[in-house]
C-alpha cells in the first residue's frame, strides 16, 4: 500500500484551495430553458474553476489595526487554547448586547451597537435629521431608539426612495414597537466597502451588489428557516429586510433559529429576531411587523419571502404579487421535519440578465476558411467552451477584417478546438493571422405561472436525486395533504400519532383521486407516515440548506442574476431517520430545547447527538455555519460530549461579509475563540474547546493518538487541499468518519468519506493544474491572467525578495558569501547580481531618488524590454520552420512612451515611489501624492538612450522552467560581484537594513493593488491586451475565491442531514449522499458514495480503511514470521524514507533478532515522544507465485 508523504503537507498554510468534487459526466437539460449543464453525478472526483488561479489565496492581517501575523501567531501560541464553559457567566461574548441607560426617560434608551461600517444609502434620501449621526466613529455608534405606538397594520416598509428605517427591538405583542433609527448615510450607489465585500464581488459584480443595495425584502415567518434566510440576505447586503411573524417564541423553536435564547421564549418571533440579525450588518434596515399581513403592505417590496403560510393565503398574496407592475418576486418554502420545498414566481415576464453568472468564454482564432458555413479553428492552448448555438463575436482578425464588426453570430457544431460560423464568408477578405472570439451571453426571459395554476399543472420538477426520480410529484401531494389537515383539524399532526399519520393518508389519496392527468401511481403510505410524523418540526440542517437556496432565490429576484429555480422544488433526507425502528414513545416529548428534533428522531438518537465528540477542523465560513448548526442540534451539549475546533487564523475584514459568528470589534482576534464563544451563547450547554493550532505533522503532539481516538467523527471546513489531505490520512489511520465540503462561489459540494463504507478523500485526485509557461508570462502575454502573473512575480521580486535577500547578506556577509560560492550556479549569481544593483545603482537615499527609480523601470519594463524583444523577433520574423513566428497565440507588442499627461502612467509611478521608499525607509512627502508636484519630479528624472542588443537572448521554449542560463564563467563572475557587494557594505551604515515588503491585496491604502494593476496594465497596453480595473486585478493576483453565504449555509445543512447518519450508526452505503449543486443555475446533484477498493488474498480482504496491527513488540524476525503466517513474503521494510530491511541485502540479516522499533530508532533516526505507543511500517510483500500484494499500512505497538 502507498503510505503517504506526511512531509510533503503543509496544511492550513497560506495558500489556499478550494476543492470541488464531482464525477461520472452526465448533461442536464433545464426544463423550458434548454440550458444544458454538464457534470458528474455518481461520486465526488474533481472540479475546477476555468480560472484556477482564482482559486487560491493568500492571507495576511487586517491592515487599519497594523497586525503583524507573526506577533499574532505568537501571542496566540502562548494561550494555545481556551475551554469555554458555556454556562459561565464569563464567556466572552455573555456580555454583548443592548445596554439601556438607566438615567433615559421610558421612552428613549441609549443602545451601543459595536457592528460593521454602514454603508450610504442605496438611494438618496432626506439625511439632514441624522447629519450628527454621520460623524460618529463607525466602531462606538450611538443609535436612539424612539418609543412609537403604532399598530403594525400601519408600520410602513422602507422603500427605495426612503432613507430611513425602523426596526423593533422591545416585545410587543400588540403591535406596537420601539423604533431604532439608524444613520445610512448619504451617498450613493457605488459606494460598494470593497473590504468587506470582496469575495462576494467577485461572485456577483458591482451591478448585482448595487441592485441589491436598492431591494427591500420580506421575510414571513420567522422559525428556523426564516431565520436562516434574514441572516443569507442580511449578510449579502439588501436595503432593508421587514421580518414579518404573529406567533411568539417557543421552547421547541430554540433547536432551529440560532437568533432565539430560552429568555426569548414568549416573546414575539420577529422582535426576538431583529437584534442578533442587526448585529450582522449594520448597513442593512431591518424592521419588524407582528400583526396580521395585508396586501396592501407587501407593495413596496421587490420580493416577498413566506415560510409558514397557508396554501389559501398564499395563493391571495401570490396572486396580488403577480399582477403587479412590475411584479413582486414571490417566494414559498417550508421545511417540514426531513421534508422539504420551495416555489418561486417572478412573475408573467422575467428577464435573467446572466444565466449562470460564468465569465464569457473566448478563444484564440487560428484560421478560418472562405467557406459557407466557415470552419473556425482556434489554437490548443485551452478548449472552447462553446456550445451549438452560442452567439460569439470577433475581434483583432487581421485579413478577414469583415468579422470585426461586432455583430453577434451563430454558432455549430462546437467542438473543442473548433466550430461553424452560420455565416457565408467566401468573399471576405483572406483570413491572415490573430483574432479573438468571444461569447456572448443573452439575457433569457421565463414566464412564471402564479401558484394557484402551478398547483394544478406543476410542470417539471427541479429534480435534486436520480434514485428518487419518481419522488417530487408525491411530496407535491403530500405537502397539499398537510395544508388541509392544519387547515381542517387546526394543527399538525402529532409525532408518532398513527391516527394523525392514516387522516393525512387518507386526505392525500382523496386529493390524489381528484388529480386527472397528474395522478401519483403510488401514493406510498410508508414515507406520508414520516412526514406526518415530523411535520411541526423545523429541523436546523434543513433550515440552513433551503436557508441558502431561498436566500439565492430572493438575489436573483432582486438583480436578475443567475437563473431562477423554475418553479417547484421538492427535497427530502428520510435516510437519515435511525436504522432501528421507533416506538411511539420515543417521540415523546421533554420539555427541552430538543424536542423538534426529538419529534423526528426521537430521544434515543438525541442522547447520542449530545454525547458526541467532534472534531470541526477549521472556523471560516464553513467553521462558523456549522458551530452554529450544531450547537442547534444539540452536538456535544451533554457533560460527556465534547466539540473541539481549531484555526491558526485571526479575524480580517473581508471574513465579516459571509463568516456570521464575528463582528467588526473581533478583527485581529483568533478565529476559533471567538466563534467557540459565539457557539456557547447560541446554546449555553455546549461543551467547546477552541484551539489556535494547525492540523499537521508538526502539531502531533498536540492532536495525538488518544486524541483521535476518542472522537467519533471529525467535520472539515478547510480551505486549502494539503489540509484536507493531511486530515483524510489520519481519519483513514484512526478509522474515524470525516464529512467533507466545500464552496466556490454559487457551487457547492459535500463529501462523505465513511468507515470502511466510502473511498477516502484522497482516493481520487485532481490533475496538476496547468501553469503557462514560463517564456509566455516573461515574453509573449496573451491575456490578462499572464499580465497579472508576471505583475505580482515583480513585485514580490522588487519589494520583498530582494529586500529580504539584502538583509540576508547585511546580516552576515561572510556566511552568506561563502553559501554563493558554493552554490555557484546561474541562481546564485542572479541573486548577488540583484543585491549589488539595488545596493549600488539602484540604492535610493531620498525621495527623488525613489522616483528616479520608478520612472526608470517604467522605462525598463514597458519600453525598452519591448523595443529588445521586436528588435529580436521583429514582426515578419519566421521560425526554423518558417511559419510566422508571431502567430496565434503570441501577440506583437509596441513600447509605451511615458507621459505624465495619462494617469495610469502617473498612478504607476506614484505607487511604485512610494513602495520603494518604504523599503529603504525613507519619508514620503505630502506632496508625492499631488499629481501636478510628481509629474515635475518625474519630469526632471534623466532617462538614458537604449540600444537593443544583437546577442540578447529572449527565452522561446515553453518548455524552460529558469530564464537564467548557466555559463562556465559563473564561479568566476559570482566572486567579482562578492567583492563589488562588499565594497558597497562598507559605505553603508552597520545597521542599514532594508524592509522587506509582503504582498497584502485587502489594504487599499497601501498601494500593493495599485503597482500590481499599473505593471499588468502597462504591459496589457504593449500586447494590445483589454485592461482590468483594481478591483479585477485584485481578484486574479491576489487569487480571491469567490465566496458567498448562501452556498455555504446549504453546504453545511447537508453535511449536517448526514451526521445524523454517522452519530445513530448502521447506516449502508446507499443511505448516504454525495452532493454537488451549483446555486447559480440552479443544479442540485445528489448520489450514493463510491465504496473503497477491495484487495482480496486468500481468505483475507482489505480497503484503505485497514490498518494491520502487531502487539508485543516483535522483533524483525516475528514480524516476517507473523506476515509469512498469512501467505505473504516480505521483501521489503521501511519506516518513513528508510529502509529497515530488504531480502536483497545480505547485511540485513544481521538485524533479524533486533526489534522492529530498535532498528527505527537506530537506523531511520526516528524520535519516538513519550505520547508515542507505536510505529508505523510500510511492508512490500508478494504471494508465493511471486504478485506483488498491496497490504494495509501495519502499526507495531511497543508500549
Amino acid at each position: 500500500m502507498r503510505k503517504f508523504p506526511k512531509n510533503a503537507i503543509n496544511p492550513i498554510q497560506t495558500t489556499k484551495t478550494k476543492d470541488l468534487r464531482l464525477s461520472r459526466r452526465m448533461t442536464f437539460v433545464y426544463p423550458t430553458t434548454s440550458y444544458k449543464f454538464s457534470c458528474h453525478v455518481s461520486h465526488l472526483s474533481s472540479l475546477r474553476s476555468k480560472t484556477k488561479k482564482k482559486m487560491q489565496i493568500h492571507k495576511y492581517p487586517f491592515p487599519p489595526f497594523s497586525l503583524n501575523r507573526q506577533s499574532t501567531r505568537k501571542k496566540l501560541s502562548q494561550t494555545k487554547h481556551h475551554t469555554f464553559n458555556a454556562k459561565s457567566e464569563n464567556s466572552p461574548l455573555s456580555l454583548i448586547g443592548f445596554h439601556s441607560s438607566p438615567h433615559q426617560s421610558s421612552n428613549r434608551c441609549l443602545l451601543h451597537f459595536m457592528l460593521p461600517r454602514k454603508r450610504p444609502d442605496a438611494v438618496g434620501g432626506d439625511s439632514s435629521d441624522r447629519e450628527g449621526l454621520l460623524k460618529k466613529h463607525r466602531i462606538d455608534c450611538s443609535i436612539s431608539a424612539t418609543e412609537k405606538t403604532t399598530t403594525a397594520t400601519t408600520t410602513t416598509a422602507p422603500t427605495a426612495k426612503d432613507g430611513n428605517y425602523s426596526g423593533d427591538v422591545s416585545n410587543n405583542s400588540s403591535g406596537s414597537s420601539v423604533v431604532l433609527e439608524m444613520a445610512s448615510g448619504n451617498g450613493n450607489l457605488s459606494d460598494i466597502d470593497e473590504d468587506l465585500h470582496s469575495r462576494q464581488l467577485a461572485v456577483y459584480g458591482r451591478e448585482t451588489m448595487r441592485r441589491l443595495f436598492a431591494s427591500n425584502i420580506l421575510i414571513s415567518g420567522m422559525q428556523g428557516l426564516g431565520a436562516e434566510i434574514a441572516k443569507n440576505l442580511v449578510l449579502a447586503g439588501v436595503k432593508s429586510i421587514t421580518l414579518h411573524d404573529e406567533g411568539i417564541v417557543e421552547l421547541w423553536d430554540l433547536s432551529s433559529n440560532f437568533t432565539f435564547s430560552e429568555n426569548d421564549v414568549g416573546k414575539n418571533r420577529a422582535l426576538a429576531s431583529v437584534q442578533k440579525l442587526q448585529e450582522l450588518n449594520n448597513a442593512v434596515a431591518i424592521s419588524t411587523l407582528t400583526t396580521k399581513l395585508t396586501k396592501e403592505q407587501i407593495s413596496d417590496f421587490q420580493a416577498v419571502v413566506f415560510t409558514d403560510i397557508n396554501q389559501e393565503k398564499a395563493i391571495e398574496f401570490n396572486d396580488y404579487c403577480h399582477m403587479q407592475q412590475p411584479p413582486i418576486a414571490f417566494i414559498k418554502a417550508e421545511v417540514r421535519g426531513l421534508f422539504g420545498n420551495v416555489f418561486c414566481d417572478f412573475g408573467p415576464e422575467f428577464t435573467v440578465v446572466d444565466v449562470d453568472g460564468e465569465e464569457p468564454h473566448t478563444g484564440i482564432i487560428a484560421s478560418i476558411s472562405n467557406d459557407n458555413p466557415a470552419l473556425v479553428s482556434c489554437v490548443d492552448d485551452e478548449r472552447l467552451e462553446f456550445q451549438d448555438g452560442d452567439l460569439v463575436v470577433f475581434s483583432e482578425i487581421k485579413g478577414m477584417t469583415e468579422l470585426n464588426d461586432g455583430k453577434p453570430r451563430k454558432i455549430k457544431n462546437a467542438r473543442p478546438y473548433s466550430f461553424m460560423l452560420e455565416e457565408d464568408t467566401t468573399n471576405f477578405g483572406l483570413y491572415e493571422r490573430g483574432g479573438i472570439v468571444t461569447q456572448v451571453k443573452q439575457p433569457r426571459v421565463l414566464n412564471f405561472k402564479p401558484l394557484r395554476e402551478a398547483l394544478r399543472d406543476p410542470g417539471d420538477f427541479l429534480l435534486s436525486d436520480f434514485s428518487k426520480f419518481d419522488r417530487p410529484p408525491l411530496l407535491h401531494l403530500a405537502f397539499q395533504a398537510l395544508d388541509k389537515f392544519i387547515s381542517e383539524l387546526g394543527r399538525f399532526p402529532v409525532a408518532g400519532s398513527e391516527e394523525d399519520a392514516q387522516k393525512l393518508i387518507s386526505m392525500a389519496t382523496s386529493i390524489n383521486e381528484a388529480s386527472g392527468d397528474g395522478k401519483v401511481d403510488d401514493i406510498n403510505p410508508k414515507l406520508l407516515r414520516y412526514f406526518a410524523f415530523g411535520a411541526r418540526a423545523v429541523l436546523n440542517p434543513m433550515a440552513a440548506m433551503f436557508g441558502g437556496i431561498v436566500g439565492q432565490e430572493v438575489v436573483k429576484a432582486c438583480s436578475g442574476k443567475f437563473h431562477p429555480l423554475f418553479q417547484f422544488f421538492y427535497f427530502d433526507s428520510i435516510e437519515s431517520l435511525p436504522t432501528e425502528p421507533l416506538e411511539p414513545s420515543d417521540f415523546t416529548p421533554l420539555n427541552s430545547r430538543y424536542d423538534a428534533q426529538i419529534s423526528v428522531f426521537g430521544s434515543k438518537l438525541q442522547k447520542k447527538l449530545e454525547e458526541a465528540r467532534v472534531f470541526v477542523v477549521g472556523s471560516g465560513a464553513l467553521g462558523c455555519e456549522f458551530l452554529k448548526n450544531l450547537a442547534l442540534m444539540g452536538v456535544s451539549c451533554d457533560s460527556q460530549g465534547k466539540l473541539t475546533i481549531t484555526d491558526d487564523d485571526v479575524i480580517e475584514k473581508s471574513n465579516l461579509s459571509r463568516q456570521f459568528l464575528f463582528r467588526d470589534w473581533n478583527i485581529g482576534q483568533a478565529k476559533s475563540t471567538v466563534a467557540a464563544s459565539a457557539a456557547a451563547v447560541i446554546n449555553p450547554r455546549l461543551s467547546i474547546e477552541a484551539l489556535q493550532n494547525r492540523v499537521g505533522p508538526e502539531t502531533e503532539n498536540v492532536f495525538h493518538d488518544t486524541f483521535w481516538e476518542n472522537l467519533n467523527v471529525v467535520i472539515n471546513a478547510l480551505d486549502n487541499v494539503n489540509a484536507r489531505l493531511y486530515v483524510d490520512q489520519r481519519c483513514l489511520y484512526f478509522q474515524k468518519p470525516l464529512l467533507e465540503s466545500g464552496t466556490l462561489g454559487a457551487k457547492c459540494n459535500t463529501q462523505m468519506v465513511i468507515t470502511h463504507l466510502t473511498e477516502n478523500y484522497g482516493a481520487s485526485r485532481d490533475p496538476p493544474e496547468k501553469q503557462a509557461p514560463m517564456c509566455t508570462v516573461h515574453s509573449f502575454p496573451h491575456n490578462i491572467d499572464h499580465c497579472l502573473t508576471w505583475a505580482r512575480s515583480e513585485f514580490e521580486g522588487l519589494l520583498e525578495k530582494t529586500p529580504a535577500e539584502v538583509n540576508t547578506f547585511l546580516s552576515n556577509p561572510n556566511e552568506y558569501a561563502s553559501a554563493m560560492r558554493n552554490a555557484g550556479d546561474a541562481q546564485a549569481r542572479d541573486n548577488l547580481e540583484r543585491v549589488l544593483e539595488c545596493l549600488d545603482k539602484e540604492r535610493c537615499e531620498t525621495f527623488q531618488d525613489c522616483i528616479t527609480w520608478a520612472r526608470l523601470k517604467f522605462e525598463d519594463y514597458f519600453a525598452n524590454r519591448v523595443k529588445q524583444l521586436i528588435f529580436t523577433f521583429p514582426e515578419d520574423a519566421a521560425t526554423s520552420t518558417g511559419a510566422p513566428f508571431w502567430s496565434a497565440p503570441k501577440r506583437f507588442p509596441q513600447p509605451l512612451q511615458l507621459s505624465t499627461a495619462d494617469l495610469s502612467h502617473l498612478h504607476f509611478i506614484m505607487g511604485a515611489s512610494i513602495l520603494r521608499a518604504e523599503t529603504f525607509g525613507i519619508p514620503v512627502p505630502e506632496w508625492a501624492k499631488n499629481p501636478r508636484k510628481l509629474a515635475e519630479a518625474v519630469d526632471r528624472v534623466i532617462v538614458p538612450e537604449f540600444q537593443p542588443r544583437k546577442d540578447a537572448k529572449i527565452v522561446t521554449d515553453e518548455k524552460a522552467t529558469s530564464l537564467s542560463t548557466a555559463s562556465i564563467d559563473d564561479a568566476a563572475v559570482i566572486n567579482e560581484l562578492i567583492m563589488k557587494l562588499e565594497h558597497c557594505r562598507k559605505i553603508l551604515q552597520a545597521e542599514f537594513r532594508m524592509k522587506p515588503i509582503q504582498f497584502e491585496k485587502d489594504d487599499d491604502t497601501n498601494y500593493h493593488m495599485d503597482m500590481i494593476a499599473g505593471l499588468a496594465n502597462m504591459r496589457a497596453r504593449n500586447y494590445s491586451i483589454p485592461e482590468v480595473d483594481k478591483l479585477k486585478a485584485k481578484f486574479i493576483a491576489g487569487r480571491i475565491i469567490p465566496a458567498i453565504a448562501t452556498s455555504t449555509a446549504m453546504a453545511t445543512g447537508l453535511v449536517c442531514l448526514e451526521l445524523y447518519k454517522v452519530l445513530d450508526g448502521g447506516h449502508k452505503v446507499e443511505d448516504y449522499r454525495n452532493t454537488f449543486a451549483n446555486l447559480a443555475l440552479p443544479l442540485f446533484s445528489m448520489a450514493e458514495p463510491v465504496p473503497p477498493k477491495v484487495v482480496k488474498h486468500r481468505d483475507m480482504s482489505w480497503t484503505v480503511w485497514d490498518r494491520w496491527i502487531v502487539k508485543d513488540n516483535p522483533t524483525l524476525r516475528e514480524l516476517l514470521k507473523w506476515l509469512a503466517d498469512k501467505g505473504l513474503n516480505a521483501y521489503s521494510i521501511s519506516c518513513g524514507s528508510c529502509l529497515l530491511y530488504n531480502s536483497m541485502f545480505p547485511r540485513h540479516r544481521e538485524r533479524m533478532d533486533k526489534k522492529v522499533v530498535d532498528l527505527a530508532r537506530d537506523v531511520a533516526k526516528v524520535e519516538l515522544p513519550s505520547y508515542r505507543r507505536h510505529l508505523d511500517v510500510v511492508v512490500a510483500c508478494e504471494d508465493d507465485e511471486d504478485n506483488d500484494i498491496d497490504i494495509p499500512q501495519i502499526s507495531i505497538y511497543f508500549r
